[in-house]
């Protein structure tokens, strides 16, 4: 499937996506912060189309970010009026690369089925692929009655819970089955069922990877901060492990003033750390105890990842493969000598009552030792060589 320029299932990489929340009908706000997001790693960036206003500044905003020479595929979020806005604006509907609907979110009981037709007839008007999303605090009411009436029938009925969740996965199932019947490719059709328990993602998921359609994974309501991380962490890096998953969003609450790009870094960190992406070196140190009573690792730990991070805008595009590099910073003896050798450089600094010495590993061998005042100019220096003799152009020559 190809959503713009970007491919999803069928053994391509797990992609990033993130969702904008500005007013959408101000083009240029929306414009930075689509632009904020594509440049922090989204390869996908979800816009709200909620009323006329926002539809018309959709072609606008995607001018903005030609402009600055970005391609990243927007991807309309269509709930109540989307049949009434795509039929109106085809501008709109053209600039777009997906269309997000959500059949709880589609209308009345007697104009839901009409509006998600016409919803569906626009996608193969303008050959846009569809996510079909449910929500359980969104979930068509009739449907879900009707599986109530249906498990009260079963001979050990489930729990309300279960009944609710199974009336997710049968609500996005049933209208995805339905897009084809309208002519929707199977191709063009990606599936998502959002919670907000890590347990319930779990559930729903399994289910849904029985499913010949592409996934879109996260979780809903996650929070903010730490709580909302950690769910999120819980709740996807199972199912990504499980190879479960085609495009991934953390739904993260920002804190006031705080950048949007952060749900972006947080889901290339999970992703990174199931091994299913590699975006960065990664950097290993240890946690600290009593033997390092010194705070000179953790400070040269933290130097070295911000000067990897600021490499990485000149490495990613001179050394391919570079964000496979693993860097060891430890404390102590304890762990230090065997860390090091883990990682494909390493330096074991010295704890309290060792002697002022830095033993360094370069591919789990002893490369030097070092101490003085200088070792951290002396170990960014063996990092920056190690680079260029195992990812440059004459690597392997």
């Amino acid at each position: 499937m190809r959503v713009g320029f970007v491919t999803l299932g069928g053994g391509e990489p797990v992609r990033v996506q993130s969702m904008t929340n500005t007013d959408t009908a101000d083009a240029a706000a929306t414009a930075r912060q689509v632009s904020e997001l594509a440049r922090a790693g989204s390869e996908i960036v979800r816009i709200t189309v909620n009323d006329e206003a926002a539809a018309r500044a959709v072609p606008e905003i995607r001018m903005r970010l030609e402009d600055e020479g970005l391609d990243v595929p927007l991807v309309g979020d269509f709930h109540f009026n989307g049949h009434l806005l795509l039929a109106r604006y085809p501008q709109m509907a053209q600039t777009l690369a997906k269309f997000r609907i959500n059949p709880g979110t589609a209308g009345s009981k007697a104009r839901a089925a009409d509006n998600f037709r016409s919803m569906i007839n626009a996608a193969i008007e303008y050959g846009k692929p569809v996510r079909i999303g449910g929500n359980w605090g969104s979930l068509d009411q009739a449907l879900l009655a009707e599986i109530m009436d249906e498990n009260a029938r079963r001979p050990e009925p489930k729990s309300a819970h279960e009944v609710l969740l199974e009336t997710l996965v049968t609500s996005v199932v049933r209208s995805a089955e339905l897009a084809e019947e309208y002519g929707l490719g199977r191709d063009r059709i990606v599936l998502s069922a959002k919670v907000s328990a890590p347990r319930d993602l779990w559930t729903v998921y399994h289910e849904l990877a029985n499913t010949p359609y592409v996934l879109h994974l996260g979780l809903t309501e996650a929070g903010m901060g730490d709580r909302g991380i950690v769910y999120s962490t819980a709740a996807t890096a199972p199912l990504l492990a499980a190879g479960i998953g085609d495009t991934l969003r953390v739904s993260l609450t920002p804190v006031p003033g705080e950048s949007r790009s952060r749900e972006v870094e947080v889901t290339k960190e999970i992703l990174q750390s199931v091994g299913v992406r590699r975006f960065a070196p990664t950097v290993s140190a240890c946690p600290g105890c009593g033997r390092t009573s010194s705070t000179f690792f953790q400070e040269l730990a933290q130097e070295v990842s911000r000067y990897l991070a600021l490499k990485m805008s000149d490495w990613g595009t001179r050394y391919p493969g570079v964000e496979a590099l693993k860097v060891a910073v430890m404390g102590c003896v304890v762990n230090g000598p065997g860390e090091s050798k883990h990682a494909d450089v390493g330096i074991s600094l010295p704890g309290s009552g060792e002697a002022p010495r830095a033993p360094v590993y370069v591919d789990g061998e002893l490369y030097t030792t070092l101490s003085g005042e200088d070792i951290p100019e002396r170990f960014m220096r063996i990092l920056e060589d190690y680079v260029e003799r195992r990812f440059g152009a004459g690597a392997g020559g």
